[in-house]
This record gives C-alpha cells, sequence and structure tokens, in this order.
C-alpha cells in the first residue's frame, strides 16, 4: 500500500501540461494507454489549485491530435498490406492489435465516412485505431484534424469532469483509493494475460486451419 501511494504521489507530483499531452498522445496512438489515468488526475490536481482545468483539456487534446496524426500518416504511408501485417506480428499482438481490431475500426469507418473520426473519439473499441482508416482512406487532412480535435476535446471535458467530481468527493472515497488502484492495477493485468492467452490461441487455429 505503501509503494502504490508513493508511485500515485510521484505520478501526481510529475503530471503537468507537457505530461498530459505526452501521456494522451500515446493514448490517442496504437500504443495500449487509457486515457482514464491521465485527465481525471490532472483534473483533480486542477481542483487542487496545482493545474488549470481548460489548460488541461486543452493539453490533452493536443496530445491526442498528435497521436491521431502518428497514426494517421504512419498508415497512409505503409499502407493496407503493412498495416494488417504489423497488427498481426508478435509486437501488434503484444501492443493489444490484432488484424480483427483493424478491420473493425476500417469497417466503422466505411459506415460513417469522415465523422467517424469524431463519433469514434466516444468509442471505447474504436477510439485509438478510428485514424488508422483514415490514413488508409487519405482523408482530407482538415476535416481530420477537426473531427478528431471536436471528439478528443468533448471526452477530455468528460473525464475532466470526473476529476473534479471526485476531488468533490475526496473525503469520502480517499481511503478507498489505494484498493481501488490494487483492484484496477490487477484487473488490467489479468486482462491483458487473457487478451495474449486468447490471440495465442486463436493464432495457433488459424495455422492449423491453413495446415490442413
Amino acid at each position: 500500500m505503501e509503494i502504490i501511494q508513493a508511485v500515485v504521489d510521484w505520478y501526481m507530483v510529475n503530471l503537468n501540461y507537457f505530461t498530459v499531452a505526452l501521456l494522451m498522445a500515446i493514448e490517442s496512438s496504437f500504443i495500449p494507454f487509457p486515457s482514464e489515468v491521465v485527465i481525471p488526475f490532472a483534473a483533480y490536481k486542477a481542483a487542487q489549485g496545482g493545474l488549470n482545468v481548460f489548460g488541461v483539456v486543452i493539453a490533452g487534446t493536443i496530445g491526442a491530435l498528435i497521436g491521431a496524426l502518428f497514426n494517421y500518416y504512419l498508415s497512409l504511408y505503409l499502407g493496407r498490406p503493412l498495416v494488417y501485417k504489423f497488427a498481426d506480428s508478435r509486437l501488434g499482438r503484444v501492443l493489444l492489435l490484432s488484424k480483427d481490431k483493424v478491420q473493425h475500426a476500417e469497417n466503422y469507418f466505411i459506415r460513417n465516412g469522415n465523422s467517424s473520426t469524431f463519433i469514434g473519439r466516444l468509442v471505447p473499441a474504436v477510439r485509438q485505431l478510428i485514424s488508422i482508416p483514415a490514413g488508409l482512406a487519405r482523408m482530407d487532412m482538415r476535416n481530420f484534424l477537426l473531427y478528431t480535435a471536436a471528439g478528443a476535446g468533448i471526452w477530455n471535458i468528460i473525464l475532466a469532469v470526473v476529476g473534479y467530481f471526485v476531488y468533490e468527493l475526496r473525503d469520502k472515497i480517499l481511503p478507498y483509493i489505494g484498493h481501488l488502484l490494487i483492484v484496477l492495477g490487477v484487473a488490467f493485468i489479468a486482462y491483458l494475460i487473457i487478451r495474449g492467452k486468447l490471440n495465442k490461441k486463436k493464432n495457433k487455429d488459424q495455422n492449423a486451419e491453413f495446415g490442413q
């Protein structure tokens, strides 16, 4: 418990506009990193007076744009075959990618068009990957930036409100924060393990099918 508290304290001390933008850029790329541990904590710090909540939202949105642009141009220059090959590679699986996930994001983009880069930012299973089909489709950059910024901005505002709400209830929930972090940490690790085993089994089944 003391170790967790020390990590949380260190994290909060080093949470500033730059680190918010950096972490949200990572979150907005294909690297698995939850925005829920960035914006709410930064908003909580803003409620304490350490940051400005509007600055947190702006920094988070800029970071999300940077990560989305990374996905966009990576997909644009690699092309569909290499994107799907990477998603099914060992490194791709470590990053929790898969051909099915990319295909799901691309199908979502095809169904909803350019507006999917706005709507998709609010959809958990699509958020980080929606920029990939946008890049594959060579979506107009002005529209891409506009829709992505709007969607990411709304999502960050929602998370910032959560952080402020938690601060208002800090006296009631503070004693349980450590236990909550432990539960979330264990759940995330379990998710990674189960997801890895399922992907491994699926790939083994596919290899067996092609071998027949």
